[in-house]
């Protein structure tokens, strides 16, 4: 997820399947209705988890996706979809996006990156990690927005403390996308914040870890033409990024089931669509990179989705409008 200037700013990832309005960040109005839909072979495992983007598989096998709105965490259970409360008490988002973001795991202690909620945009909050301490409670580890504050980013930008969207366990921290600055972050437990990467106009999103290596997915600048849409290895160490596979329309996260790599496209952006606008619904796909670097659809017609997990043979998308399908994989 990327907040730039107009020119440059892309997909929001705003909306609501229940209601069936999207809401545009840079425009606050509500327009596009449309009913839910569900490609052939998809299981809908769970709804009803509010305002969705990040995800990740916790130490027990289970799912756990975080609510921005009502600044929560939710388990659910993958098999039998049955949810449960993981934790609550987080900042919540006071902007149509924002809040608890993503969620991750060291060990079997849970964190939380949180987003849009500092002075910069109105709020009290700190935009950073933050680890969980209990079913109510948690504790800010590593100030990431005012690292940006302190370090503004040399390509444009309107929110100063950036917009951090991914975050992956790496080495004892983590790394951190941040969408709107257009940069990777490290932050180690003991809050020390740093700069790994800055791009261009690629609006970096998803990250995974795959036999030792980081995968970055980019999104692209508006309007998020498939060529764009890239899966991109990243060398911390070298401060680099090699591409791996491009065709992903609106690429917003990465992953791999053990076996091959994978891009979520969230879809089609409107061709009259306002900065800031999400993905028409029902055009987004769960995207295989091949071998040549090409992409072949595994599944299509999901509706704006923001994140995938992978368990067995079985990629697991979550979507803006807090569900999670259960996809099927054919190899």
């Amino acid at each position: 997820m990327h907040l730039s200037t107009p020119r440059r700013r892309p997909a929001l990832l705003v909306a609501a399947c229940a209601s069936a309005a999207v809401l545009a960040l840079s425009t606050g109005a509500a327009s596009a209705q449309a009913p839910c839909h569900h490609p052939p072979g998809t299981r809908v495992l769970a709804t009803g988890l509010g305002s969705t983007l990040g995800s990740t598989v916790g130490p027990d096998g289970a799912l756990y996706v975080p609510d921005g709105v009502a600044g929560t965490v939710t388990r659910v259970d993958p098999w039998s979809g049955h949810t449960s409360l993981f934790t609550s008490g987080l900042p919540t988002r006071i902007a149509p996006v924002g809040g608890a973001m993503d969620v991750a795991f060291l060990g079997r202690t849970a964190y939380v990156l949180v987003s849009l909620v500092g002075p910069d945009v109105g709020g009290t909050s700190v935009d950073g990690i933050y680890r969980i301490d209990g079913p109510h409670s948690s504790t800010v580890v590593a100030d990431i927005g005012s690292f940006a504050l302190a370090h503004p980013p040399a390509t444009d930008f309107f929110i100063p403390a950036g917009v951090q969207f991914a975050m992956l366990p790496y080495r004892h921290g983590f790394l951190v996308t941040d969408g709107h600055h257009n940069r990777v972050y490290r932050a180690t437990l003991s809050g020390d914040v740093s700069e790994v990467e800055t791009f261009g106009d690629i609006v970096p999103t998803g990250l995974a870890s795959w036999r030792g290596h980081v995968y970055l997915a980019e999104a692209g600048p508006v309007p998020h033409l498939a060529e764009n849409g890239r899966v991109v290895r990243l060398d911390v160490r070298t401060h680099s990024a090699t591409e791996i596979g491009r065709g992903a329309p609106l690429a917003v996260d990465t992953g791999t089931d053990g076996h091959h790599l994978y891009a979520l496209s969230q879809g089609t952006f409107p061709a009259d669509g306002e900065p800031g606008a999400p993905a028409l619904p029902d055009t987004g796909a769960l995207m295989r990179v091949r071998h040549d670097g090409s992409m072949e659809t595994v599944a299509d017609g999901l509706d704006q989705p923001t994140s995938v997990q992978f368990i067995g043979h079985t990629a697991y998308v979550v979507t803006l409008n807090g569900e999670i399908d259960a996809i099927p994989l054919h190899r």
